[in-house]
């Protein structure tokens, strides 16, 4: 089959990639991309927080900031798409240019800075997609984050709750990106714990009897004492869940000099083996009870099994959906069938952390809510 992206993709890459981007949203928002046909196969689909994936690929946070697209994401065989990040109040983000691509290595580096349309537009996209008779088959989430001058991110976070959280399959609290001052340092045993606290308040406040799991995104540049003491942390909270991981400050010596000078966070192939290592080492400190959503560098569908074999029980993708184009989601999933039957395996949740020795104590996190 002629893969046409890569056929196009020379030409799309002359085009500034913020520029690049909204024309891809605009592309989809007027149904002209042609869907792709979706792997369904029961050997795929994971059973977690009390909703079935139909696979265990989402689209991480960054791509529909604004809720435009969950439809026509879905429609390329993406299992679940997590929107986002919404802040209460509208933002501009960073000054431009703040996305800049190395074609040669896959890798993306992004200083966005949370812009987007505010939560009063971003729930009228969500509400008018969940109120469409015709919508598509998925988990839906939405990643939740603070506005710039916010001094107070409980604020912003509950605000958020209150007005959207009805609408989540889950919510994904993010303080891990480091393009938003200040906001990694709520990756700290303290101020965690007291913002979880006012976060589930919030939830139970504006969720009733149906509240949607609470997962918290972290970064990679985290050392091991941090990951033992965030990982205590989110356990002793009960939260539902981790994403790991968001972008990195890292720069890896292989990348070329001009590209690393960018300011912002780095994603795409260099941030694979330092995401997966992390969703291992979080694996064996929460003793596979915490169910973990795995995103960073995944290209291939080996890619993503390594990830879920290191104790991720869903993964994402957000840089190889530039690189590889619109079809990867068939790809990948395709490929996930393949390696499952060489495995002789027959559910991707039989191979969550699979190459982490537990012991005799540890349990998969696959199954349902803790």
């Amino acid at each position: 089959m002629i893969d046409l992206y890569a056929l196009t993709r020379p030409l799309l890459f002359k085009i500034k990639p913020e520029m690049a981007h909204n024309l891809m949203i605009k592309t989809m928002k007027t149904g002209l991309m042609l869907p792709c046909s979706k792997v369904n196969d029961p050997a795929l689909e994971v059973n977690l927080w009390g909703h079935k994936f139909p696979n265990p690929l989402g689209m991480a946070a960054g791509f529909d900031k604004n809720a435009e697209v969950i439809g026509a994401l879905l429609n390329l065989g993406f299992g679940f798409v997590e929107t986002g990040t919404v802040t209460p109040k509208p933002q501009h983000g960073n000054p431009k240019p703040r996305i800049f691509r190395c074609a040669s290595h896959e890798a993306i580096i992004n200083h966005m800075g949370f812009p987007g349309v505010g939560m009063n537009v971003f729930k009228d996209n969500l509400t008018k997609y969940l109120g469409n008779p015709k919508k598509h088959y998925g988990v839906v989430g939405i990643n939740i984050g603070i506005n710039k001058t916010q001094k107070h991110p409980a604020k912003d976070y509950a605000m958020l709750i209150k007005m959207l959280g009805s609408m989540a399959d889950f919510l994904a609290v993010n303080i891990s990106s480091p393009n938003t001052p200040g906001l990694r340092d709520l990756q700290k045993r303290e101020p965690l714990l007291d913002l979880l606290g006012e976060i589930k308040e919030a939830r139970k406040k504006a969720c009733g009897e149906h509240p949607p799991p609470i997962l918290v995104k972290l970064a990679p540049d985290l050392d091991e004492e941090q990951q033992e003491e965030l990982a205590k942390t989110l356990m002793d909270a009960e939260i539902d869940g981790v994403i790991l991981t968001n972008t990195t400050l890292n720069r890896p010596e292989a990348l070329p000099q001009e590209f690393t000078k960018k300011q912002g966070g780095l994603s795409g192939l260099p941030l694979t083996h330092q995401s997966t290592k992390i969703i291992r080492n979080f694996y064996k400190l929460t003793n596979g009870k915490l169910p973990i959503i795995g995103v960073g560098g995944i290209s291939t569908a080996r890619d993503a099994y390594e990830k879920i074999k290191a104790g991720a029980s869903l993964v994402q993708i957000y840089s190889s959906f530039v690189f590889k184009g619109p079809f990867v989601a068939h790809s990948i999933n395709q490929g996930l069938l393949e390696l499952l039957k060489a495995d002789q395996l027959t559910n991707i949740s039989e191979a969550v952390g699979q190459s982490v020795n537990l012991g005799k104590q540890g349990s998969q996190a696959t199954n349902g809510k803790l």
